[in-house]
């Protein structure tokens, strides 16, 4: 007697295969959620592609549409780390990767919690809208929390070349930021929509008209929103120099060379000076150095007052100069002097967003078990507290120092305080080669758009940069090759609707989010409840 075992699936495949295609299915969404990260990333500077960031979140829509709130986080955090492990790369350039790792890891879980949101209105009628608005929330609490928050990786600063760009004017980096991920979103829910309609025929107009908006809204705000970006000279122009006087080598280093990084930017001032009088360029109105120009006290350090004092006299214009001010008692103070030829140091403006183990160190002793690089801050930078305008020679500049042009409040706070040009001193120099100082020149280029500013960019080792009001860059050096750009750049003293505004439009993004949110889970205790 014999007995015939009936062959399961194809007996030509192996008996793994139908368990491997089980498993693709399951696979598609946490893949698909990397994806999307990656795209996000993509999308931004050195990379001219800001495009990439629709299909990006069209994608994420996808992953997140109707998902359990467990699985929404997981796949969350699956596009965080895709988003933010290869953007925020450069933070490990010379500390190795465990800072990296953990920052990075951070602003990924601030990102899972808000697809949580994102998963949860993606139920509510004309859904995108609602998700749109979550991605706003989870951006403004990012930007705050914790230890004063991390604004980096904010949808609106991948968009400087982007047809979205002029919305940054009406209603500043947040609704930039809005209106881009509703219109990936949108073009998710007009996929979705189609393939209902083709296999059941039926299209709800109302269904169709917010689908529509989502996609078409954004796009039509923008173009309306054109004129006001300008870059006419309203109040005059003036012309500026900025300095970039390099460093002798890269990484945390440079700090052990601070007499050569100052002796570099006197040279090439001097330098500046000698082209002045030679013809070759016109004679600026007044000199920008970057952040960290002179990291020796020149209150405390006669040597570097003498250096500093003969290149602005050699220049003969008021320079600003970024020094290391190290008081007798309390924290140091990363600060910008004004530094008359005829009278010295005649003004200063302290950073007030310092950078958290960058410049202060939180929670040290728990920071030292995991890198030992926490004792290079020795003593932690202080804040500052004033609103940094200085009158070089009859122009109100605007100081926003390195890390500050994140935030949102830091730029806006000098133009309504008179600013009619904005400059924004860097040191890049620690992180080397990296993606950053294109990173963080593309925000400066927003916020010449988002407030009508000319900004300038004096930066020690690369890119410094002039751009103009509306964004364009119309000078910039090499990385690490000592430079000066000298441009007459246009002045306005006019206040975009972003400006006027502050943060009003980003309060009602959030509360728009907290009803969405408030409405899906007002509905979810009733379905408990049995209404």
């Amino acid at each position: 007697m014999s007995t015939t075992i009936a062959p399961v699936g194809d007996p030509q495949q192996p008996a793994s295969v139908p368990r491997a295609r089980r498993l693709l299915p399951r696979l598609a969404r946490p893949c698909a959620a990397v994806l999307s990260g990656l795209m996000l990333y993509a999308s931004f500077p050195p990379r001219p592609l800001w495009w990439l960031v629709l299909p990006g979140f069209a994608l994420l829509g996808w992953v997140l549409f109707e998902r359990r709130l467990r699985a929404a986080f997981g796949l969350g955090l699956l596009a965080g780390l895709g988003f933010m492990l290869p953007l925020l790369h450069w933070t490990g350039e010379e500390v190795g990767p465990v800072p990296w790792l953990a920052l990075a890891a951070a602003e990924a879980l601030f990102i899972a919690v808000g697809c949580i949101g994102i998963s949860a209105v993606s139920r509510l009628a004309g859904w995108p809208f609602w998700a749109a608005a979550v991605w706003a929330l989870d951006e403004a609490v990012r930007a705050r929390v914790p230890f004063g928050g991390f604004p980096w990786g904010r949808i609106a600063f991948g968009q400087a070349d982007s047809v979205f760009l002029p919305l940054a004017a009406l209603g500043g980096t947040p609704l930039l930021s809005f209106a881009v991920v509703l219109c990936g979103f949108g073009l998710f829910e007009a996929v979705r929509r189609f393939r209902i309609r083709r296999a059941t025929g039926e299209l709800p107009r109302l269904a169709a008209a917010a689908t529509a908006a989502a996609v078409l809204v954004p796009v039509a705000a923008a173009l309306a929103s054109q004129p006001l970006v300008d870059d006419s000279a309203e109040d005059g122009t003036a012309t500026v120099a900025a300095i970039q006087g390099n460093v002798p080598r890269l990484g945390l280093d440079f700090n052990s060379q601070r007499r050569a990084v100052l002796d570099n930017h006197a040279n090439r001032t001097e330098q500046l000076a000698r082209d002045v009088k030679s013809g070759k360029v016109p004679q600026p109105d007044f000199v920008l150095w970057p952040e960290n120009s002179s990291d020796l006290d020149p209150y405390r350090n006669a040597d570097a007052r003498i250096v500093i004092d003969d290149a602005v006299k050699a220049i003969g214009v008021p320079t600003v100069v970024g020094a290391v001010v190290e008081p007798d008692t309390g924290n140091l103070r990363n600060t910008l002097i004004q530094w008359d030829p005829d009278k010295g140091p005649v003004a200063t403006y302290d950073k007030r967003h310092v950078q958290p183990f960058g410049e202060y160190m939180p929670m040290r002793s728990f920071v030292r078990v995991f890198s030992s690089d926490v004792d290079r801050v020795q003593r932690d930078f202080g804040p500052g507290k004033k609103v940094g305008v200085f009158d070089l020679s009859g122009t109100y500049v605007g100081l926003v120092t390195c890390y500050e042009a994140a935030f949102d409040d830091a730029v806006r706070d000098t133009v309504e305080h008179g600013a009619q040009l904005i400059a924004v001193p860097s040191n890049n120099a620690t992180f080397g080669r990296s993606e950053m100082t294109y990173q963080q020149l593309a925000m400066s280029r927003v916020r010449a758009v988002e407030h009508s500013r000319s900004v300038v960019v004096p930066v020690t080792s690369g890119v410094s940069a002039v751009i103009r009001p509306d964004g364009t860059v119309v000078q910039k050096t090499k990385m690490f090759t000592p430079d000066a750009l000298v441009d007459e750049v246009p002045l306005r003293s006019s206040l975009t609707p972003a400006t006027r505004m502050g943060p009003l439009p980003e309060g009602v993004l959030s509360l728009l989010a907290v009803i969405g949110l408030g409405w899906v889970a007002a509905r979810a205790v009733r379905v408990r409840r049995g209404r």
